[in-house]
């Protein structure tokens, strides 16, 4: 891979980076056109698919994470991807296995809360492995979804704090239908869980319809969106907070913040946001 890039380099080629898991859907799809729209018709776009393993804890889905490299690899011929670095575990963390790797990227302010609360090892992960992904894909631009606001935030602060030359760019989140936002995790639902996990959305859609006026308590407003989700049999609550969308620091509930939730859904585990 870095090869072929020091190549791209040598010909003035633009390089457009779309990091994944894997078991690629349409949202994906939506972050390859836009890098494409970015670099244009002569840059190269790549898709890197590596089901991390250090941003997964113990008690997670790492195991059980859906793979389809055969599929991803016709979707992303269908959409014009020119290069899918696809490593494993060895060439991604050399001597882990054997407890023999000892160098983590740590971003320590905007990792806290939400997503590095609940979990507590996740962001040191993903940090990590994108600023490994950055390294030896070398792009100028990356293109990551909304649907992971916080750690869009995180990699744009690491990206500056740790002089990457490239631009992150966050594009909208896509959804389905009834509004639950597209993820991999998805199929895990079953299609009862499916139709439970509107709830995602219904409650942002409670909240902004709450804070259409004057605003409201932070504190009143979750306890109803609580109350919401615990309407759906198997839903439970995770978190919900709102917050300033480019610090992440707490915000009342009003025009302009950001909201964000996690809700267990029977076993899986889904997150949106939205600003309100």
């Amino acid at each position: 891979m870095q090869r072929q890039v020091r190549r791209w380099r040598r010909e003035g080629v633009r390089v457009g980076f779309v990091p994944t898991m894997g078991y690629l859907h349409d949202g994906h799809l939506g972050l390859v056109r836009r890098a494409r729209r970015l670099v244009g018709p002569n840059g190269q776009v790549v898709v890197s698919i590596y089901v991390n393993p250090t941003q997964f804890s113990a008690t997670e889905d790492l195991s059980k994470y859906p793979r389809d490299l055969t599929r991803d690899k016709t979707l992303c011929a269908a959409a014009g991807v020119d290069a899918i670095f696809f490593p494993d575990d060895k060439q991604m963390y050399p001597g882990r296995a054997e407890g023999d790797y000892s160098t983590y990227v740590v971003e320590e302010r905007l990792s806290q809360g939400m997503e590095g609360a609940a979990r507590r090892t996740h962001f040191r992960g993903v940090t990590t492995v994108v600023a490994k992904l950055f390294n030896i894909v070398q792009p100028d631009v990356a293109v990551f979804g909304a649907k992971d606001w916080q750690q869009a935030a995180v990699i744009r602060r690491m990206t500056t704090d740790l002089n990457f030359p490239l631009r992150v760019v966050v594009a909208p989140t896509q959804r389905e239908r009834d509004g639950l936002a597209m993820s991999s995790r998805n199929v895990y639902l079953s299609s009862d869980e499916r139709r439970q996990a509107t709830v995602l959305r219904r409650s942002i859609q409670f909240a902004r319809r709450a804070v259409s006026g004057k605003g409201a308590s932070a504190s009143r407003l979750k306890m109803q969106i609580a109350r919401l989700i615990s309407l759906e049999p198997t839903a439970r609550l995770d978190y919900v907070e709102f917050f300033d969308p480019d610090t992440l620091l707490p915000m009342a509930p009003r025009r302009g913040a950001q909201m964000a939730l996690a809700v267990f859904i029977g076993k899986t585990r889904l997150i949106d946001n939205e600003r309100l």
